[in-house]
Parts: structure tokens; sequence; C-alpha cells
């Protein structure tokens, strides 16, 4: 009686659902809690890295920024590639590359090497005063030899198991466009001179026009020009002048323009407004900036035998050495001396016409060479039959002499720029028009109501 007692006075301190039970168990919610803690310390075990891993990880740095001392922790013991050191000495006046070599405690082995087995090793032997010359010599052996050719260019020689090969180390010029003007008095050199234009571009611009005008005999005083041209530049210093983009000249009140052009197959040439090439068959004097001695004329009293014999063709007077060009492309067909003549080339241009030069003071080429336009052929003197240095210039037409000045223009029109093409080039065109017309506007060249000036 006792024990039921006691069994039911414990009963009334117990829930329920748990009245059954002698000894009491923890709520659910605590088994569930104590179970989800057992487990994450068994996964937090198994996941962290030993002492190897740990090891592993602090090989990799975790942030993009390190210091000189972090990148000397991480370092990987890998060998690196030895610097190559360079001596570097400047050409003296009077020195030869052996001279050099000595200077450089080099072998006269090497130089041999060098000069037998590497292309363009001919550059050595014309060494400049204030030319840099850079040394890579390794076991008293020349392993690489530097020769700066001038500002953008250097030649690397390497020594290789089959002896110095060439390459060229080229930097690229920073290039800005330039606009200028002539106004010519005299001459387009002298106008040109006195603008402080560069002279090669004086000479570019002489062989753009070369085919429409005649720089000898066509210039006259109230001429001008504009040229539209780039400018090269190493390390903000001027380099030298580059190419004319597109440049008019007016001559007695004609314009005559040219654009540079590249077209569809990566071939460049300068063409007028309308896309006719400038470069014509043929040019309008075979040299540049001389005067006109003797026209052509068939009933001229010849200054040496004082008789009237026909003159068949144009003197041009010039002074000793001034090089003279093919007129056109073609093959020489005789080239040599005589005692009338004196040095001469005749050119062969297709099958109907030749051109003749006489009492040049020497000849650049020979017999059956191949020429193109603007080639030099020799060079103007006073051999043979000559009271003075010039150059006696015949054009043939079928076996008959023609007047030079005027046969050029009876001669079949250049080349056009397709018509499949022609609306790229107007297009690449258009800025460099406006430039040329702004400019002339600006220089007083011409009126703002002027839109276009019309093409040669």
């Amino acid at each position: 009686m006792l024990t039921n007692n006691k069994v039911k006075t414990n009963a009334m301190y117990l829930e329920p659902s748990e009245k059954w039970s002698a000894v009491p168990h923890p709520p659910k919610k605590h088994v569930v809690m104590a179970l989800s803690t057992f487990i994450a310390v068994v996964l937090l075990l198994l996941l962290l890295p030993g002492e190897k891993a740990e090891a592993k990880r602090t090989a990799i740095p975790l942030s993009l920024e390190i210091s000189p001392t972090e990148v000397e922790r991480y370092r990987v013991d890998e060998p690196l590639a030895p610097s190559i050191h360079w001596d570097t000495i400047a050409v003296e006046p009077g020195d030869s590359l052996s001279h050099i070599f000595n200077r450089m405690g080099l072998r006269a082995a090497d130089l041999h090497e060098l000069v037998t087995s590497a292309k363009q090793a001919k550059a050595l032997s014309r060494l400049l005063p204030g030319q840099e010359l850079s040394f890579h010599i390794a076991n008293n052996k020349l392993q690489a030899l530097k020769l700066q050719q001038d500002k953008i260019s250097t030649l690397v020689f390497e020594r290789t198991p089959d002896g110095f090969k060439t390459s060229e180390i080229s930097r690229e010029p920073e290039v800005r466009i330039k606009i200028a003007s002539a106004s010519i008095t005299s001459s387009l050199y002298k106008a040109a001179e006195d603008a402080n234009l560069p002279q090669r571009l004086i000479m570019d611009l002489a062989n753009i026009f070369g085919g429409v005008m005649d720089f000898v005999y066509d210039v006259r005083a109230g001429d001008h020009v504009i040229v539209l041209y780039e400018e090269l530049y190493i390390d903000g210093e001027r380099y030298r002048s580059g190419d004319i983009l597109a440049a008019e000249y007016v001559n007695r009140g004609r314009s005559y323009q040219a654009f540079r052009y590249t077209n569809t197959l990566g071939n460049t040439a300068y063409y007028s407004p309308e896309g006719e090439s400038m470069q014509k068959a043929f040019l309008r004097a075979p040299l540049e900036f001389s005067r006109i001695s003797s026209h052509f004329d068939p009933k001229r009293l010849h200054p040496v035998f004082k008789t009237i014999r026909p003159h068949r063709g144009i003197d041009y007077a010039a002074p000793r050495g001034t090089p003279v060009y093919a007129a056109g492309e073609g093959r020489v067909i005789e080239a040599g001396y005589t005692r009338a003549n004196g040095n001469y080339v005749f050119v062969q241009h297709g099958p109907q016409y030749i051109t003749k030069y006489l009492h040049l003071d020497r000849n650049a080429v020979r017999k059956g060479n191949r020429v193109d336009q603007r080639q030099v052929i020799g060079w103007v003197g006073s051999t043979g039959y000559a009271t003075g240095p010039h150059l006696h210039y015949e054009f043939l037409m079928n076996g008959v002499h023609r007047n030079p000045r005027t046969i050029v223009d009876k001669l079949p029109k250049a080349k056009k720029i397709t018509a499949t093409e022609m609306a790229m080039y107007t297009k690449a065109i258009r800025g460099m028009h406006l430039q040329l017309s702004t400019y002339a506007v600006q220089a007083g060249f011409r009126s703002p109501s002027t839109s276009r000036v019309g093409a040669g």
C-alpha cells in the first residue's frame, strides 16, 4: 500500500506522456540540438587542414599587392636567365672596324667570322663618326654586335653555330600631320626653301607633278603650292619628313591636285580628285630645276659648227652632275660614247617610242638594262660636241622626231581608279581635300566663295 501511494505521489509530478517511465528522459528538442552539435564538431575536425596542408596553403599569397619580403618568401627557386651586358662605344673620326675590335680586345678571328658570315656586314664597312656600336662579349669572344644606323634602325649581329645571323630592330616614330605653303617668285626649289620646306618634300613634289608639269619650263612667278604632309618624331624631336598626303600646285591660275591613296590591292600612288593617276607614261622633263637653253627647232644655228642644222630635241642647261632620269619605263637599247654625242643612253619604251639622252658626264646604265620611270640613267655633262654642261633630250615616235614638250599631251591618258573603287577613293580623300581648301582660303590663295578649284 505504501508503494502504491508513493507511485501515485510521484506520478502527480510527471507529464501525462511520461508517467509510464520510472526514469525521466530529456525533452526531444534537447536531443536534436545535441546531435546537431556533435555532427558539426565532427565535420569541422574533418575539414581542418593538417600541418602539411597548412604549409602548402601559405605558399599561395591571397593579395595581388606583395611586399618585397613577401616576394622573397613565396619565390620559386628556378634559375633566371642571365642579363646580357653590352659595352657601347661611339665611332671616332678615322676609325675602322679592325681598330675598334682591337680597342675592345677582340681577336681578328671574330672580325673575320663576322664579316664573312653575316648578311648586311657591308654596313660595318661604312661607319660614320658618331655612330654607336654595342658589343656583347663573353669568354673573350664576340657573342653579339649592335650597330645603330640611325635614330630608328639598329642592326643586330648574333653568333650562332652556323656563324653570325643578322636582324633589324626598328623603332616606331611618332607621326604628326602638318600643312605648309610656298609662293613662287623664281623657281619651286627657291620658293620651298624660303618657306622652310624640307628638301625631300621638294623632290617629292617634283615627282608627284612631273607627269602634268615641266618644272623647268612651266613654272611662273605668282604660282603657289600647298602641301599636307607627315613629319616623323623620335623622343619628341623631329627626325625627318614623311610622305606627302595631299598637295595642290596652282600654275598660271590652273590648279593641279594630288592625293595619296592605297587601293584594295595594297598599291599606293597619287591621283587627281577625279581618280586619274598623276604618273603619266612619260615625264615632261627628264631632270629637275634647270633651264631650257635650246628648244626643239628644225632650223637652229648650231652653236659649234655655226651652220643651220635641225635641232631635233631640247637642251636643258644644268650643273655638271645633275641626275638625269628615264622619262618612262623601258629597256636600254644603246649606251656608250661617240665623238658627237659624248656619253649617251637610248631607251626603248614599247614598240612605238624611243627617248635619247646625250652629252652625259657618265652613264649609270648599260645596254639591255630594264629601267623604271624616274630611275637615274646618267648625269649631266659636256661630253661630245657641247659648249657647256647640258642634257640634249630627244623623243621619237614610230622613228620620227617629235617635240618632247608637246608630244606628251598627245599620248594615251594615264590609268584611273576603277569604277568599283571610286566611291572608296572619294571618301578617303574627302578630309584631305577639305584641309587643302580651308588652308587656301586662310592663306589668301582662294576666296571663301570658291567651293572647289578644278583639277588638271
